[in-house]
């Protein structure tokens, strides 16, 4: 009896050390995997269109009083830039576009017929943005600059170059890791230039007002 009591009490403490064993040796539940936030920093290009609305008020040869001669069109072109994720979802950047105008019209001014418009135009702006993962708002100032022109057709043409300031507010907002698309809207005074056209000479000051969507990549 002594034999089996022994031989029990044996096979039970042999069977709470496996028990023990087991439950020490099960092992810890796998770490989910956390993906790292987005980040908006590298440098950018991408292409873009859009409408923009150009409001051109013309004076001729110091007269008294001015006309409104607008013409609106098309624009079409590319961007490049950079921008850095200070890492607390603000972000800063750098960039710059050039794009074709499609915008021209005609008018009639003291009897003769004139043909006006731009060939294209640009910008180099500074952006600062707010991140929401992967949306960022942002707003955008700096230099623009366009190529006028002013036609007597058959007889004489005039091209200057104009230079002023845009800004502008936008939404930027990454499809995958690399490709983002935008919707954006911009304001630009371009400034005034003066045609010569043998001695009378025609002001012109022009302002825009701009949509644009585009699609980028972020390298």
């Amino acid at each position: 009896m002594k034999k089996i009591v022994s031989t029990i009490a044996f096979v039970l403490a042999a069977s709470s050390a496996m028990a023990a064993d087991a439950v020490l040796d099960v092992p810890p539940a796998p770490v989910a995997d956390v993906a790292p936030a987005f980040s908006w920093t590298g440098f950018t290009a991408g292409v873009q269109g859009g409408y923009g609305w150009n409001n051109n008020d013309v004076s001729v040869g110091g007269l008294a009083g001015e006309t409104s001669a607008d013409f609106d069109g098309a624009i079409a072109g590319g961007f490049v830039g950079f921008n850095y994720d200070l890492g607390n979802s603000w972000v800063v950047g750098i960039e710059a576009d050039f794009e074709k105008n499609w915008g021209d019209d005609s008018a009639t001014l003291f009897g003769t017929s004139l043909d006006y418009g731009f060939d294209w135009q640009g910008s180099v702006r500074g952006r600062v943005g707010y991140a929401f993962d992967r949306a960022l708002i942002y707003g955008t100032a700096g230099w623009a600059y366009a190529r006028g022109y002013a036609e007597v057709p058959g007889v004489i043409e005039e091209k200057e170059t104009f230079n002023g300031y845009t800004l502008g507010v936008g939404l930027d907002y990454a499809f995958t890791d690399m490709v983002f698309g935008r919707v954006e809207y911009r304001y630009t005074d371009f400034g005034d230039k003066d045609f010569d056209f043998g001695g009378a000479t025609l002001n012109s000051d022009v302002d825009q007002h701009a949509i644009r969507v585009g699609l980028g990549v972020k390298f």
